[in-house]
């Protein structure tokens, strides 16, 4: 699947950066075009691989370019002046080679949530390829306020999208360490998950059922928000098998089977990008990856089976990546359109308490100075 990637602030420019790096250190093709785009010229500074001429300072008139802080209706601001200059900067990479694309960004921030969503909004207007959202949402340590930009950006970002994949860093974020510090290591997970997924489509081999664009397209279209689960391990050598198993036979064949729905289970079962009820979704694709000799029909049908019993809709498709130089099989499942996600409604509840802390504070300071001003109409003006 052929992508045009934005990263739209701090977070979404590393991401779309590390999709970049992951990309060209596996060989695969599925990132068309790459953009990074900023409020902050440090941040754009900052990336190593997506190259200088695709790195987007805006709203430079406004802030100089040291960024708007967490300040998201300002970023929303600055993406609709400056919708002309990234269309502009999009409309000279070309899109006439791409699939779909994927804006990324940081939720809880100011420039990528209040600007992701404008951006988003105004794609959808001027082309047919679906636009897809990857939001990042803050982990719980990172305070009230971005939880509040998070819940905000949330609600606008799903409904401006063809599907919107959410990664929640609380989930992912490993017991006491900050985010700036596992950054990378998240990042690392996105991208890997993420890759899995857009690179199935543009895989060069013959595998037994490969997944295309249209698959996953087909997937997520009805839009809502999306989960993905993963699973890998690393493949015995042929010398192990043989010495043990002898010739391939039957019990060989019988393994692959067996692993791919062991994969399945375990993708389901295991962390994913989003935590929530899988038996809520709409839809399902399921994408095993591996050595062509590895990958097994049987094993998908029989996972396609088990999780059209487990989710609410009916459409599951799945297929293969293969992958000849390959060193590991894994899976991916894809759950479209689910609706029982407790940290959204988490998020809701913390940015209702934020905003009325906010409304207090304001109500506060206007009393003060109401009572200043009065105070000053009391004294006598000097001439």
């Amino acid at each position: 699947m052929r992508i045009f990637m934005l990263g739209y602030g701090q977070a979404g420019g590393r991401v779309a950066d590390s999709f970049v790096e992951f990309a060209n250190r596996t060989g695969q093709k599925f990132v068309v075009r790459a953009l990074a785009i900023n409020t902050a010229r440090s941040d754009l500074v900052g990336l190593q691989n997506i190259p200088m001429e695709d790195r987007l300072l805006v709203g430079e008139s406004l802030v100089k370019g040291h960024g708007i802080g967490a300040d998201n209706e300002f970023g929303a601001e600055v993406a609709t002046d400056e919708l002309y200059t990234i269309q502009s900067a999009i409309d000279k990479r070309g899109t006439h080679k791409i699939d779909a694309f994927l804006i990324i960004a940081g939720l809880g921030g100011g420039t990528g949530s209040g600007g992701a969503p404008v951006l988003a909004r105004r794609l959808r207007k001027l082309y047919e390829e679906p636009v897809y959202g990857l939001g990042v949402l803050p982990s719980k340590d990172e305070g009230s306020l971005y939880s509040l930009n998070a819940a905000r950006s949330l609600m606008t970002f799903v409904n401006e999208v063809d599907n919107l994949f959410l990664f929640d860093n609380d989930a992912w974020k490993k017991g006491g360490e900050s985010v700036k510090e596992a950054f990378t290591d998240i990042n690392e997970e996105i991208v890997r998950r993420f890759g899995l997924l857009f690179g199935a489509g543009e895989a060069n081999e013959v595998g037994q059922m490969v997944v295309d664009a249209s698959e996953v397209i087909n997937t997520l279209k009805g839009g809502g928000i999306s989960a993905i689960g993963y699973a890998a391990e690393e493949i015995e050598s042929e010398g192990f098998l043989k010495k043990f198993f002898g010739k391939k036979g039957s019990l060989e064949k019988m393994d692959s089977v067996t692993r791919i729905t062991s994969l399945v289970r375990r993708a389901v079962a295991g962390r994913l990008t989003i935590p929530c009820d899988v038996s809520t979704a709409e839809k399902a694709l399921i994408i095993a990856a591996g050595p062509p000799k590895e990958l097994s029909r049987k094993g998908m049908e029989k996972s396609k089976v088990r999780i059209e019993e487990m989710i609410r809709g009916t459409e599951v498709r799945g297929g293969d990546f293969p992958l000849v130089k390959g060193q590991h099989v894994a899976t991916t499942v894809l759950f479209s359109g689910v609706s029982d996600i407790p940290r959204i409604k988490e998020l809701q509840e913390i940015g209702a308490e934020a905003q009325d802390k906010i409304k207090g504070v304001l109500s506060e300071k206007e009393r003060e100075y109401k009572e200043l001003m009065d105070t000053n109409e009391t004294i006598a003006p000097l001439f």
